[in-house]
């Protein structure tokens, strides 16, 4: 049996043990598993440990990604096991900081069908995130470095760092990032959504002075922010926008915003405007709406309001949208 054929089947073995209710056969047998010579069944075995919170399980984690780090370009390729392991240990809040700290400092260039890529830029991120929950003293120093990382996804599980765990220290500095902008927009957004969530007073305030931003994608940022946020005082500042709004893209992305809230009193809102604003416009709520399509309550909802106005196109919209 070739090499390939067997990581197959161990791959498939390990996948079957998801049903498996014996937590301690299930844990024996990842035990074997995060020894394996392939990153690819390490990586198996880490997600599901991770997935059954195998907590049994932290020094085997840890010493397959201490083994994986002595070489990684040759024994984890495209750094597969490396990220589930960091990710696992996450979320199981491992308080170590030596795992965290090597894996935020990692960058593994590989070749692909483009230019070479860093495989290793969403581990940075992971790590910067387990971190800051250590009490490693210079924890936030380390983070704030992965503001600047080149890799897109490194900066972004930088700002989930400093928003979950940064204290008001790390608000501010979500603040000032922010405000010095990044080359892509994600890094901006995560920026706004980690500020609204971080307990800041301040930031509702200040993620609102986006919302009508000149740039149409920090716009659509901070807008998208606000509706992820469900804070009652954001429902307001997107009802009034969406008032003020005639682009239809933009009033896309306002619904869009509004349905994503979840808030009971926009849900009402939209599906009042599914009655009183022109067949397009109402349409758009309808795709929106769509969102909540597995609420019976949504689904009732919107489709009493469709029924009352008794528009026949906008019944085949419900139809394509919720499914019926």
């Amino acid at each position: 049996m070739s090499k390939l054929d067997l990581t197959e089947q161990t791959l498939e073995r390990l996948s079957a043990l998801k049903s498996v209710d014996d937590d301690a056969k299930v844990a024996n047998e990842l035990r074997v598993h995060l020894s394996s010579r392939s990153n690819l069944v390490i990586a198996k075995a880490a997600q599901i440990a991770r997935e059954r919170g195998s907590t049994g399980l932290l020094q085997e984690l840890t010493g397959a990604f201490h083994k994986l780090m002595k070489d990684p370009q040759r024994l984890d390729k495209r750094c597969a096991a490396l990220t589930e392991i960091a990710l696992t240990l996450y979320e199981m809040d491992y308080q170590d900081s030596d795992v965290y700290l090597k894996g935020m400092q990692h960058v593994q260039v590989e070749g692909s069908f483009g230019p070479p890529v860093d495989v290793a830029a969403a581990l940075r991120g992971i790590c910067a995130q387990g971190l800051v929950r250590t009490p490693h003293a210079g924890a936030l120093a380390e983070v704030v470095t992965l503001l600047v990382d080149p890799e897109v996804p490194t900066r972004v599980g930088a700002v989930r760092a400093l928003a979950t765990n940064g204290g008001e220290a790390g608000a501010l500095v979500l603040r000032l990032k922010a405000l010095m902008g990044d080359a892509d927009v994600e890094v901006t957004a995560e920026c706004f959504s980690g500020l609204l969530a971080s307990g800041d007073h301040n930031a509702l305030e200040f993620v609102v002075t986006y919302v009508d931003a000149d740039g149409p994608q920090i716009s659509e940022a901070a807008i998208l922010a606000l509706g992820g946020s469900r804070l009652p005082k954001a429902i307001d500042v997107l009802k009034d926008k969406l008032e003020r709004t005639v682009q239809r893209p933009l009033r896309k992305t306002l619904l869009l915003a509004l349905a994503t809230s979840r808030d009971e009193g926009a849900i009402n809102f939209l599906v009042s405007l599914i009655e009183s604003t022109r067949a397009e416009a109402a349409s758009d709520v309808i795709s929106a709406l769509a969102l909540h399509k597995n609420s019976e309550r949504v689904r009732n909802e919107v489709n009493a309001a469709i029924r009352r106005r008794g528009d026949g196109a906008l019944v085949e919209a419900f139809r394509r949208e919720f499914g019926e």
